[in-house]
């Protein structure tokens, strides 16, 4: 094939571009950080799993105070109302059962009171790990939220150089002969495409080209179009490759 050299060099401008393509489409697809914000992510679950136990075992001491409560309710309107009767009464047999009555009343809210001062250490312990529980879930939510934004944020820029990028290609391609064009899309797909000859390598696949095929390479006019015999891709001579 033949091509004029100056749409060969645009080759390169054309491979470039090609390649800013590809690195905003990966950037794209996979912008930063999501890796840790899908872990945020299985972290906030496994966090919210653990706060509910947590939550229910509050619940249950909470519920626990609330009954002794209740129970030294009782005993306290209990011990007021015998109380009452011992102070009216005149029967010795019944004032004795009162006296009674009143010392086991007053053990059983001495019992009362020692398992509600119990039950309430381990209700501020439960609600210490609570709050703890739900501190540990909000910095989990914000430092999530913060990479999520930061995320879109590059996608967003991912896209808009993407555009720019395909705009560029279209004006490059555009300015060179379009069967040249042809052969550089088949052979991007298996390779870079086109690579400038530098110092007797290929700018496609970096490898150094044998004496033999820099000879063919110098015999080759100027407007043919030449393959690395290494990777396949349209070489581009100028002034730079030595030949």
């Amino acid at each position: 094939m033949k091509a004029s050299p100056r749409d060969q060099r645009a080759l390169l401008d054309l491979a470039e571009l090609d390649s800013r393509i590809r690195r905003a489409e990966a950037a794209r697809a996979n912008p930063p950080h999501a890796a840790r914000v899908k872990d945020l992510l299985a972290r906030r679950q496994t966090l919210s799993q653990e706060l509910t136990g947590l939550l229910g075992a509050r619940d249950d001491l909470r519920t626990e105070v609330s009954r002794i409560e209740s129970d030294v309710a009782v005993v306290d309107a209990r011990r007021a109302r015998d109380t009452e009767r011992l102070a009216a009464t005149s029967n010795v047999k019944e004032a004795q059962g009162l006296e009674s009555e009143l010392a086991s009343l007053a053990r059983r809210k001495s019992d009362l009171e020692d398992a509600e001062l119990e039950v309430m250490e381990r209700l501020e312990a439960a609600e210490q790990a609570v709050a703890v529980q739900e501190e540990l879930i909000a910095r989990t939510n914000a430092e999530g939220a913060e990479l999520s934004a930061a995320g879109k944020a590059a996608v967003e820029d991912a896209t808009r150089d993407l555009e720019a990028a395909g705009r560029d290609r279209r004006a490059v391609a555009d300015g060179i002969a379009a069967d040249l064009v042809a052969l550089y899309d088949q052979l991007a797909s298996r390779n870079a495409g086109a690579g400038l000859l530098t110092r007797n390598t290929c700018g496609g696949c970096h490898m150094v080209l044998s004496g033999t095929d820099l000879g063919g390479l110098r015999r080759a006019e100027e407007d043919e179009v030449v393959m690395c015999p290494e990777c396949g891709c349209i070489l581009v001579r100028t002034e730079e490759s030595g030949l």
